[in-house]
């Protein structure tokens, strides 16, 4: 037997993972089980899944490693039930044909290895890609990763890599693993609510997968699961609103932005430059892949720690309350009618004695939970849900759903402005400060201004 086919041939014993959201994941060929033995795939174990939401959900502590697994283990289902129902050999260019699997299981357990350490804060300050580097991981001869993959065979690799950029022919495969619904939301809708302890991302996972099946152009689901999908979008919606926008967690995630920010001007203008352990090559701009892989979260708390006894106060300050969650906190504003408002609580804050440009910051986040193709809209179209009639006619979700279609083609969120806590803690019991009327000032204009009285939250926050 040769090593391309014992990766590919059934393991004689299954090998599972025990999963608090489904149950069981099944490994059943020697690629998968040697995918995750490598260094690259290991070190998801200690990215955590939600990033800053862990501050505000506590329980929100699993990892890209767990999301991973689930989202193999969601697609391996789909797979069997494609095979099984919908075999190519029957239904011709709406089946299923698989030899796809293994491309198809391969990115899916790979789709997020490119992760780094708080992603997107991550991202934002260092100009980095996830899913750039997720290629880059698959793709380059160094990684354990290409190693593996290339024994199944030598364009194997390149396939897989093709899935991720959206560019691989078979377009049952891409929606598999990217697209409106797909094995990889749906398993981070359930697992993020059961780890974070909401109810919101319950949807009926069986159903949907009873009635998933393939189509011509990608994936459908049967008419009579319609409901089953609703319920999906409904709860994608309601996460995005009540945890992954969560205003605390956005703080942190301002907070540790303003951090970051703070470090790399110590670094290009302190003398002697600002101590930046494993991070060295990202302020400097000449990373490579391996640096990348060095870093996870426990990474970066480590260099924290070390700076909240720096002398610079600014750093010292904000990596205290990174680590000691004190986030910034936030008032809703309209960006397009508050600017003379937010212009002068800036200057409130910075009298004072804040520097303005770690003490505040921006923040907007929105959603799109469903878009419909639309031929004449400009950039990238994301792909549309699709029901399938018994006869085999085409029908777009929200042309027959009055639930969608109240939500198609709209974006929700907010735009927050974050201040320190101080400005906006409204405890009677309180100590005074030195600078308490700049406080009160700027609390009585919050209060009492047109713009911003409507945020009555902040008493709660």
């Amino acid at each position: 037997m040769s090593i391309k086919n014992s990766l590919t041939m059934p393991l004689p014993i299954e090998k599972v993972f025990r999963d608090p959201v489904h149950d069981y994941i099944h490994i059943q060929h020697k690629l998968f089980l040697d995918l995750i033995d490598t260094k690259e795939f290991q070190r998801l174990r200690r990215i955590k899944q939600l990033g800053t939401s862990q501050f505000t959900f506590h329980g929100a502590e699993h990892s890209r490693f767990s999301h991973s697994l689930g989202v193999y283990e969601i697609t391996r289902r789909i797979c069997d039930k494609f095979v099984r129902n919908f075999p190519a050999s029957e239904h011709g260019e709406s089946g299923w044909d698989d030899s796809e699997r293994f491309v198809a299981l391969s990115a899916a357990l790979l789709h997020d290895i490119g992760h780094g350490p708080y992603s997107h804060t991550f991202e934002e300050i260092f100009e980095t890609n996830h899913e750039a580097l997720t290629v880059s991981i698959i793709l380059s001869p160094e990684t354990e990763v290409h190693q593996v993959l290339v024994k199944v065979s030598s364009d194997f690799p390149e396939k897989v890599a093709s899935v991720i950029q959206q560019t691989y022919p078979n377009p049952q495969v891409v929606q598999l693993i990217s697209s409106q619904i797909d094995a990889d939301r749906m398993d981070y809708l359930q697992r993020d609510a059961y780890f974070t302890g909401v109810n919101y991302g319950n949807f009926d996972l069986t159903r949907i997968l009873r009635v998933i099946r393939p189509s011509k152009n990608g994936i459908a689901f049967q008419i009579q699961g319609m409901h089953a999908v609703e319920d999906y979008i409904v709860s994608r919606y309601q996460m995005y609103m009540q945890v992954y926008f969560h205003r605390v967690s956005r703080g942190m995630e301002v907070t540790l932005e303003r951090l970051l920010k703070r470090a790399k001007e110590l670094y290009h203008e302190a003398n002697p430059p600002l101590a930046v352990g494993l991070l060295e090559p990202f302020f400097t701009e000449t990373f490579t892949l391996n640096d990348y892989l060095n870093l996870d979260d426990g990474v970066l708390t480590t260099q924290f720690i070390h700076w909240q006894s720096h002398p610079d106060p600014i750093l010292s300050d904000l990596a205290k309350r990174f680590l000691n969650r004190r986030p910034l906190k936030s008032i809703m504003f309209n960006s397009e009618t508050d600017q003379a408002a937010i212009k002068k609580l800036q200057q409130l804050i910075s009298s004072a004695g804040y520097n303005i440009d770690y003490y505040t910051a921006f923040n907007n986040s929105y959603d799109l939970p469903y878009d419909f193709y639309r031929p004449n809209k400009q950039g990238p179209h994301k792909t549309q849900i699709e029901l399938m009639y018994p006869e085999g006619e085409i029908v777009e979700l929200s042309e027959i759903s009055e639930v969608v279609k109240s939500l198609a083609g709209k974006f929700s969120g907010d735009e927050r402005f974050y201040v320190p806590k101080e400005f906006l803690e409204f405890s009677e019991d309180a100590e005074l400060t030195l600078f308490d009327p700049l406080v009160k000032e700027f609390r009585n204009y919050i209060k009492n201004g047109t713009i911003l009285v409507v945020e009555k939250k902040i008493k709660r926050s």
